[in-house]
């Protein structure tokens, strides 16, 4: 018998597919504001509730990064803070449109979860 951890699969539509995809291309762009909308709207499809949620964390995530970027450039340190939180939030939001655009859960390695 095998005790490994097995990988549950969800099948989604393609509409929910499509929806998460344009969520996380919408956070890139956007910030929060996609992510808070599909939060509040969408929560009769458990799939978009979900990848909204880690959106709308991520989101604030970055939020909380830049600002404490913005903090820390008054003694030039925020100066290297920006391009990292930006460069994290650019790379962070394609992985999860690649990743929802094959219908996968995604988390973000760094988001802090305020939102359960």
């Amino acid at each position: 018998m095998n005790n490994d951890v097995e990988e549950k699969t969800v099948v989604n539509s393609q509409d929910s597919k499509n929806m998460a995809l344009l969520l996380w291309i919408g956070t890139l762009f956007f910030g929060f504001i996609p992510g808070l909308i599909m939060f509040l709207i969408k929560n009769d499809d458990a799939y978009i509730y979900d990848q909204s949620k880690e959106a709308l964390n991520w989101s604030i995530t970055v939020l909380i990064g830049y600002v404490v970027g913005f903090v820390l450039s008054f003694i030039v340190i925020g100066v290297i803070v920006f391009p990292i939180v930006g460069i994290c939030h650019l790379i962070f939001c394609i992985m999860g449109t690649v990743a929802t655009s094959k219908g996968n859960q995604y988390r973000v390695p760094f988001a802090i979860r305020l939102i359960k």
